[in-house]
Parts: structure tokens; sequence; C-alpha cells
């Protein structure tokens, strides 16, 4: 994150997105499919270490290569011979984030590239990611709680939950009790957010706020549908 200045010198945080290029790798339709997408693929796989005589490719395996390339397997193969269709490919290297977003997919071609600016004109997006995972965590730093006094008649229990059930009756805690557990690592999508600037040369988004998940994380962007 870091924080921009607007034409009126207001200070407004942002948090910078790479948002491309993204290769389009497939297109569901609502004939073969019965659904619209467009399947999106960013960030190449990593090259081999220098002097070792192989390609990016290597790094992916056979089925992720097929996925994006014309690799003349035995099944694409037998497929042409007996004059079926073979689903076209994107010609692109295998791709480390691959992400199917529902929607109508226009006039989007399998194989072309897209960039940041895509999203030039859209005024807000919204923005789904893994946020931060903070393992097996206490009531006061999951749910907010305010904890045991800190005077007299508590002792070394500051921090604890205090009770969670009933008496005799019904003698068992309430579904839905909020307690100690696991913290973090979920899908979230945070919605509505600004779009403040689009740097096409560089192809980042700078959103106005913060965005789910740690620095360098994968994230999904798309237009918001909130008018």
């Amino acid at each position: 994150m870091t924080q921009i200045y607007l034409p009126s010198g207001e200070a407004v945080p942002v948090t910078v997105v790479e948002a491309g290029p993204c290769h389009v790798l497939q297109l569901r339709s609502l004939q073969r499919d019965g659904y619209e997408a467009v399947q999106l693929g960013f960030d190449e796989k990593k090259r081999p270490a220098e002097g070792r005589g192989r390609s990016r490719a290597s790094q992916a395996t056979r089925a992720e290569r097929g996925h994006v390339a014309d690799i003349k397997s035995k099944r694409s193969v037998a497929l042409k011979a007996a004059g079926q269709s073979v689903p076209e490919k994107a010609g692109c290297e295998p791709q480390k984030f691959v992400r199917e977003i529902r929607g109508a997919v226009g006039d989007l071609q399998v194989g072309q590239v897209l960039k940041a600016s895509y999203l030039d004109g859209v005024a807000s997006v919204d923005v789904t990611g893994t946020n931060k995972g903070r393992g097996y965590s206490g009531v006061m730093r999951r749910h907010n709680f305010s904890g045991q006094r800190a005077t007299h008649g508590v002792k070394k229990c500051h921090r604890y939950a205090g009770s969670t059930g009933q008496n005799t009756f019904p003698a068992r805690v309430m579904k839905g009790r909020r307690m100690a557990g696991r913290y973090g690592g979920k899908q979230v999508t945070s919605r509505n957010l600004k779009l403040v600037r689009v740097d096409a040369d560089n192809n980042l988004l700078l959103i106005r706020g913060a965005v789910p998940g740690p620095a360098g994380g994968y994230v999904i962007v798309k237009a918001t549908n909130i008018v």
C-alpha cells in the first residue's frame, strides 16, 4: 500500500495491484457448457536455472502444458483423425494463477491478452483474495472480545472467553457461540472499492483502501455490479 494525492490535494490510501498481462485460456458458452465464463491465466511459470538447457515449460506438468498449447497428445491426434474439432489453445506459456470468471464473454477470443487498460473507465471494483492466515487464535484477537477484568478476583485468566454455556438446562453450548479457533486463511471479497487510477503502461491498478491477502498475493479484480 501507499498513498497518492488527488488534484484537490487530498491524500488517498491506495493498494497497487499488478493486473496483467492476463491470457485468455478458455471460453465457456451456453451451448457447450451451460454457462458463460472466461478463464484467465496470470504470471508465467518461472524459468529454470541457467545452463540446464530447459525451457520454462519444463517447470509445468504435461497437463498444464497441454492446457495452453497443442502438444500433440494421443487424444488430440485421435480426435483430429476422426474429424472432430479440438478446443482452441491459447498458445502461451503455462500460467501460475488460473481462474474462471463467470459472465458474458462478449468479443473475447482464446489467446487474447488482457492488460490493465481493460478496466479503464471503471469506477469501482470487487477484489477477491485469500486473507492472511493467523492460525489458532483466542477470542480477543479473533472476535475482539474485551477479556476478563484486570483487577481483584481475576488471576492468570485475563484473556479468557469466560462462560460459554448454561447450567443444568440445557446443559450444552449453544450453536454459533464465538470461541477460539482458526482465524483467517479464507476467501474474502472486498466490494465496491474505488478505482482511483489505471497505469496502462505498467499494468498497474491503484485501488482505494486495502484488499484481502498479504503483499505479493494473488487477487481477482472485477468491475463491481453495485450501482
